[in-house]
């Protein structure tokens, strides 16, 4: 076969193009498990091998065609088979992995190439006797390769003895038995006069026996990495059984605790209630009680309704559904409770009952799909809007009771979602809003009754929703008794005094605070308790206290802000205060229920200089409140006086002799006050009391209670070692 006039081996061709095959297909298995380096030697030793037929055995060398010098195609032709013997030794250490080889896998390959170089790069240019330098260096690296041989015959046999591996031993043989034949192919060769391409059968023979053992390698790994992972498939899923079974115990052990808590729970608030309800029937009502009651029906009410939704969900029963009920005569009497609330948001409540229909059903539990639906309106709709409420029969015998407001809506995508425990329709915190348990207690309390519960709310096609309860209606017989002994709600969480707080008017002699509160007990409280001493301007947000910001005849001088808020909340609107240059100095205090550490360390980065947690006491928040308020007036006068002593300094040479007499005054006065021992408020005070100035008239110039300036006075007194006011001014005044 003869290409560009070259003769052309077809049998080593042959063996060529299987090799190429081959390494092609060892490259992209090793790239897929780039961790198994023993194919990666082999894909080295490959592609020698391919090199090696190309050079040696798939063409005549020297040949007359070729355009290269005939010495440099002797050299080519002779130079790739050493270049694969150099290789060998590394390549059977690293594969039959003996460390006892380590000489042989360092310095193996030297012994070899330094022979063939100094032979075919000096000896056979100088003498032109290639027959020698095929002999020298066939003898010089034959001698080397049988110490190699026989090192790794004993080798093969020591690890034997160690391990008894005879899986390993085979494979070992395998090799060694490779590089018996590469080692005999120069006998065939030089010393039995052969052609190039007998020796490179006989050569690839050796390949042969190494690809077998990587390909029995390859597919007993393959076999080992399979159990493992049927094993570990089994395994893995035995864990998340067992892990499966843990978690299941733990979230009912959580579950119990946490149902006999509630359960705990309810029986203080029962008594609490009913002994404050015994108390205002004797003694009457007034605000503070009634802040408590509706705060304390809130808690029985949240209370009941997280210990019946785990009630629910264990299957537990709860209601009485064999009782006949008169479904219209409860959505009247509980629709009672809600037209003063409609009123006093400024609702429209629209009301179309068709009297005498029945239901086998609990009137409580009834009262509580009414109650739950009717407020959910009632909270989701803002003044102006308008309420319906349908109870009705259709033609299939059910009774469709329907409440449908202009609220917010409720997006297709959530309609399943707002039967969830805990789920809210928005993500903003809303003063009115619930715990998102009214609607789960009602689909309970719906499905129980075979009944069902529609959504009909798109927010992009129509304003408000539609929520509709099918219920089965019941026809009683004319003796049959109607069960009338149900209780109507009176407290339905829609409790509110309305915000009509005013801000207190401004009093130049006091300190401002702003407080930033949406709930409206909790704020008006605050504000029964700090405008006695301050200037207190109020607001439901962050977005209306930056407003009132801009309008206040003053900045305040401290801000309380609570964290959940609707529009801008307490961490926003800090942000913005922190950023802009005008508020930036104002001291900033956060009162909230959000508990975690990282909404307390938020709160501080903000720039707050406290994080008060709900509950808390109002003693310890007022003293944090007196504290920061002195500490920044401290600030104030501190820099105001050092400005002022300032400004004296650097017009010190124009004053008249009179202003530096005062100043000698003022200055005896403070080193009096400092021999005494005497702390900065106590200064102040001695300072004004000096001046002439009555304790009711210095508390009011330093923000205190007079009480308080009378014991500041007293000790004063004492450390002055004086007893009345005169001594003192003569004392500090010397």
């Amino acid at each position: 076969m003869f290409l560009f006039n070259i003769q052309i081996n077809l049998v080593i061709f042959v063996i060529v193009l299987l090799e190429i095959i081959i390494f092609s297909h060892q490259l992209l298995s090793y790239l897929a498990r780039p961790h198994e380096k023993e194919r990666l030697y082999h894909i080295i030793l490959v592609g020698l091998l391919i090199l090696y037929n190309l050079a040696e055995n798939l063409v005549e060398m020297p040949d007359d065609n070729i355009p290269l010098p005939t010495m440099l195609q002797v050299i080519i032709n002779q130079g790739f088979g050493y270049l694969v013997t150099a290789y060998m030794p590394f390549y059977c250490v690293k594969t039959m992995k003996f460390n006892r080889l380590n000489f042989h896998r360092r310095y193996g390959f030297l012994l070899i190439l330094v022979p063939a170089v100094v032979c075919y790069g000096v000896y056979y240019p100088l003498t032109q006797d290639l027959q020698g330098t095929l002999e020298y260096v066939y003898i010089t690296t034959g001698s080397y390769a049988i110490v190699a041989l026989v090192a790794s015959a004993r080798a093969i046999h020591l690890q034997y003895r160690e391990d008894r591996n005879t899986t390993a031993f085979r494979e070992r043989y395998w090799i060694f038995a490779a590089l018996v034949f590469w080692c005999s192919s120069p006998l065939i060769g030089v010393f039995m006069n052969q052609p190039n391409w007998i020796v490179g059968v006989f050569n690839n023979i050796v390949f042969l026996l190494l690809n077998i053992v990587l390909m029995r390698q390859t597919v007993r790994k393959s076999r080992a990495e399979y159990r493992l992972l049927q094993e570990s498939n089994v395994s893995l899923a035995q864990r998340v059984k067992e892990k499966t079974a843990q978690l299941e115990r733990s979230n009912e052990q959580r579950t119990n605790a946490f149902v006999n808590l509630v359960h705990e729970t309810k029986t203080p608030i029962t008594l609490m209630n009913n002994y404050l309800e015994e108390y205002l029937q004797k003694h009457g009502c007034n605000e503070d009680l009634l802040v408590v009651k509706r705060n304390l029906d809130k808690l029985n009410t949240d209370i009941s309704n997280l210990f019946d939704l785990e009630r629910h969900h264990k299957g537990l029963g709860i209601y009485n559904y064999v009782q006949v009920v008169n479904f219209s005569r409860i959505l009247e009497d509980n629709l009672v409770l809600y037209r003063s609330y409609c009123l006093k948001m400024q609702l429209s409540l629209e009301e179309l009952i068709t009297e005498e229909l029945y239901v086998k059903a609990d009137p409580e539990a009834i009262s509580r799909v009414i109650n739950n639906l009717v407020e959910n309106a009632i909270k989701y709709t803002e003044s102006g809007g308008r309420i319906s409420v349908v109870l009705e029969a259709d033609d299939e015998g059910r009774i469709r009771f329907s409440v449908d407001d202009t609220g917010i809506g409720i997006p297709p995508d959530q309609h399943g979602k707002v039967f969830e425990p805990y789920y809210q329709i928005n993500a903003q915190k809303r003063n009115l809003q619930g715990m998102g348990l009214g609607l789960p207690i009602v689909k309970k309390i719906v499905d129980g009754l075979k009944g069902d519960v529609i959504i009909d709310s798109n927010p992009q096609r129509r304003q408000g929703t539609r929520l509709t309860v099918l219920l089965n209606r019941y026809v009683p017989a004319a003796d049959e008794v109607i069960d009338t002994g149900y209780k109507v709600q009176r407290y339905s969480g829609l409790e509110t005094e309305g915000f009509d707080l005013p801000d207190t008017p401004y009093d130049e002699r006091k300190q401002t605070i702003m407080l930033v509160e949406d709930n409206n007990a909790m704020l008006r409280y605050l504000f029964q308790k700090l405008s006695q001493r301050y200037n207190v301007c109020v607001a439901l947000n962050g977005n209306e206290a930056l407003r009132k910001l801009k309008t206040y005849p003053v900045l305040p001088d401290l801000i309380i802000s609570d964290v959940m808020m609707d529009k801008v909340d307490g961490f926003r609107f800090a942000r913005i205060i922190s950023e802009n240059p005008d508020y930036n100095h104002i001291p900033f205090i956060f009162v909230s229920a959000k508990l975690s550490g990282k909404d307390r360390a938020l709160g501080l980065r903000l720039g707050a200089l406290d994080y008060i947690q709900k509950p808390f006491r109002t003693e310890e928040l007022i003293q944090k409140i007196n504290s920061v308020l002195e500490n920044a007036a401290r600030q104030k006068r501190s820099l105001l006086n050092n400005t002022i002593k300032a400004l004296k300094m650097m017009n010190n040479a124009q004053e008249p002799s009179g202003e530096k007499g005062k100043e000698e005054e003022t200055n005896r006065f403070e080193q009096n006050c400092a021999a005494c021992q005497l702390t900065t408020r106590e200064m102040d005070i001695a300072r004004l009391i000096c001046e002439g100035h009555p304790y009711k008239l210095i508390g009011d110039r330093l923000f205190i209670s007079e009480r308080t300036v009378k014991k500041h006075a007293q000790n004063i007194f004492e450390k002055a070692g004086v007893s009345n006011k005169v001594q003192l001014i003569n004392k500090l005044q010397a």
